[in-house]
Formats: C-alpha cells, structure tokens, sequence
C-alpha cells in the first residue's frame, strides 16, 4: 500500500501545486470541446464536399499560420506576460467556435466559412502554443516540469477519449453544429482558471527585452545546440506525415470499415484512452533527452503500421488504443527534453518552433496525407505515417552517435580516480562527479 500511495504522488505531483491544479481543472473542461469541434468540423467538410482532399486542405490551413507565424509567436512568448496573452487569446477562440455554430445551425454556413474560420483559429494558435507551453514551468518549477508536461498531454488525450464519442452521438442525434456551440462555452472554464490563479505563487521568467533580430537570434541558438536541433527535426518529419489523424481516420472509418461518424468518433476515443494509460506511466518516470525520444519515435512507427493493418474494427481499435499510448509518451519527452534544455530567456523561441514542427507542419503533411489517403486509402495514409516515424528514429540514432550527450553535473555514476604515483605531486580534481580533490598517492604500487 505504501509503494502504491508513493507511485501515485510521484505519478500526480505536479497537482499538488494550487495553480497547476486550478489550471489543469480548466483545461479538462476547455479540451473536451476542442475535441468535440475538431471531429465535428472534419466530418462537417466530408459532408460539403464528400472530398478527403479538401479535408486536409481545411486542416492545413487552420495550421498555416502556426507554420508562417510560430517563431515569431515565440519572440512575444518571451516578451510578455503569458498568462494574461493566453487569457485574451483563448477568449478570442471561444468567440470563433461561437460564430461557427451559429452559421451551422442556422444553415448560412458556407465552405469558405469554414476555411475562414480554421485561418483564424490558426492565428490564434500561433501565438498561444508558444505562451502556453512555456508557462507551465513558471506555474509548477523546474522540479515538476516533466510530470506536469506528461499530465497536461494525459489530460489531451483522456478529453480525446471523451469528446469525440460525445461528438459523435450529438452529430448523430442534433446535429453538427451543436458541438461547435458547446466548445464555445468551454473556453470560459479555462479563461476563469488563468484568472483566478495566485500570481504571488508563480516563478514568471523575466521578459526580454524588446529588439532587433530576436527571432534569428533564437535559429542560430537552436543551430548550434544539438540536444534542441535533432528533437526539433524529428517532431517535424512525424509532425509533417504521422500526426494527420484527423484528416487519415475519417477516411479510415468510412472507405475501410463503412462507419460513420460515431465510428470515426470510437476509433480517435480509442487512441485518447491508450493515450492516458500510457502517459500515466510516463508520468511516473523522469526520463528525457534523445535516447527516449529515439526508442518512442520507432516504436510509434511500429504501432501505426500494425494499425494500417488491422483486418477488422475491433483489432483497429485495440491497435490505436496502442498508438494512443506511444504517441503521449514520444509528446512529452520531446517536450520536457526541449524546456529543460532551452535557455530561460529562449524557452518561448524553443517551444515556438516545437509546435511549427508539430502543428504548423500540417499545411504541409495535411494535403499529403490528404491525397495519399484518397489515391491509395486510408490504410495508405497510416502506412505514410508509420514510415515517417521510423525515419526519425533513424535520425535520433544518427545525432546520438554524432553528438553523445555530455555528462551531467551531479551525475549519479561514481567517478573513480586513476591513482597518482608519489612521483607525480600534482593533484587532480573531479568536479563533474562532486568528488573533493584527490590528494596523490604514498607510492605507486607494485
């Protein structure tokens, strides 16, 4: 019993903070409506256009200013407050989900409309992913960054499991536009949560100063630091043609296995509940750095391939629950691996190109998969995704072998000392290992 209620601290530690707690409360409320739209708008677009091309094109372009506009999201991360940035940006998003239900379920929506609105809500998210990212650390330390990243990527996931199943039934049963609506009013969870948080208990990083050339300034950091370059190349490749669910899993559930949208729905829950198994247990590690993020990259590859080859629904959906499961844990090491890495000062910049290489990525990787998954099927679409991933492990393994990771300070591996000869009096000092100085020997032995 002991070790159980040990295993559940560590698991859950970072909820032991009032504000991450208030935070983490909100959310839960504002991502079952992300959830609830996104599945909602994709099967929105199939039925206007009956087109999986189009499908990718709507979601690339709520992705393209993420793409265009991202770093520079990072520069005003740096510079500002980021509670309050998040604050009015998350309003803005609820005002947009609002308006798209309204057009909805009053029959004045037209597709440009929809495209208008996912170009909008992509501008909000390009300068609040960068804000939202790095402000997790000043709300719980560096102490709890990886197990407070590891829960925010549980809650996604487990909103993942709920909100498309309750999109679905509510598509079936009222219509589209509902889930839209219900979004909008979910974002005043969160809003509420970021208002209400004791700003005396948070650890803001100072601003930067404001001026030229910050934004190169953050490239030519993130260039000449490996430990943040190779991750950032590997979330782009997977971010680019493994992370378009949304546009390959409609086309699955329709042309492979004849469902609608409640199974499109079943089939992203079944990925969301693998998602917060698997980030439950990786919550109660601490691992980082390039080693991890090389072994869940492949085996995220491995598990989509077994995914595009699932004779039946029921093997589908046990294989995305796995997928499910490999994608949360490959999130959040890369993510604590680039914060813990990052500069203070840089951490927006860094966080910034984070979410171009996973979101902003999709312009790109959405009409790819888009047509891959038209011209070959949806099985194709996963199959594209499986090979990306593996093309990035190969890479983590590529950079670990050209950049091994230096040795920590403090590290807990006992550094022996080669024994001096009375011969040679210059004493030698292991300070990487916390050693104090080596006196040299009496004698060297015989």
């Amino acid at each position: 019993m002991r070790r159980a209620v040990a295993l559940g601290r560590q698991t859950f530690a970072a909820l032991a903070i009032p504000n991450y707690r208030r935070y983490f409360a909100g959310q839960a409320t504002s991502l079952v409506g992300t959830w609830m739209q996104s599945v909602a708008q994709s099967w929105l677009v199939l039925q206007l256009t009956g087109s999986s091309t189009a499908l990718g094109f709507v979601v690339g372009l709520q992705m393209l200013p993420v793409l265009l506009l991202g770093p520079y999201g990072g520069v005003v991360a740096d510079r500002v407050d980021k509670r309050r940035l998040m604050m009015a940006l998350q309003s803005m998003m609820g005002l947009l989900a609002l308006a798209l239900g309204l057009l909805t379920v009053t029959g004045a929506l037209r597709l440009w409309q929809v495209y208008l609105l996912a170009l909008l809500l992509g501008l909000n998210n390009a300068f609040e992913n960068p804000a939202r990212q790095a402000f997790v650390l000043e709300m719980v330390g560096q102490r709890d960054l990886r197990n407070a990243v590891t829960l925010n990527s549980v809650l996604v996931n487990a909103a993942r499991a709920v909100g498309p199943a309750v999109a679905g039934i509510l598509i079936a049963t009222v219509g589209v536009g509902v889930c839209f609506l219900v979004n909008a009013v979910s974002f005043a969870a969160v809003v509420y949560s970021l208002l209400s948080m004791d700003t005396a208990a948070l650890s803001p990083t100072p601003p930067a100063v404001r001026r030229k050339g910050q934004l190169r300034e953050g490239l030519r950091y993130v260039r000449r630091t490996p430990a943040l370059g190779a991750p950032l190349l590997m979330m782009a490749l997977i971010g680019t043609l493994a992370y378009e669910f949304q546009v390959v899993l409609p086309v699955v559930a329709r042309d492979a296995f004849h469902g609608d949208a409640s199974t499109y729905g079943f089939m992203t829950s079944a990925m969301g509940v693998g998602a917060v198994v698997g980030g439950l247990i990786t919550a109660s590690r601490r691992r980082t750095g390039l080693r991890p993020l090389t072994v869940g990259a492949a085996a995220f590859g491995l598990l989509i391939l077994a995914a595009a080859a699932a004779p039946s629904l029921p093997v589908e959906l046990v294989a995305l629950t796995f997928v499910g499961a490999a994608s949360v844990s490959f999130l959040a090491v890369g993510n604590s691996t680039l914060q813990l890495t990052a500069l203070p000062t840089m951490r927006g910049r860094v966080m910034a190109l984070w979410a171009v290489a996973f979101m902003g990525s999709t312009p790109i990787g959405g009409p790819i998969a888009g047509w891959v998954s038209e011209s070959g099927g949806g099985r194709a679409g996963l199959v594209l995704g499986g090979i990306a991933c593996l093309l990035a492990a190969l890479l983590g393994v590529q950079a670990g072998h050209r950049y091994p990771p230096p040795r920590a300070i403090g590290d807990a591996r006992r550094v022996e000392p080669r024994r001096e000869c009375a011969e040679v009096r210059t004493p030698r000092t292991v300070t990487e290992a916390g050693s104090r100085p080596i006196r040299p020997a009496a004698a060297c032995p015989r």
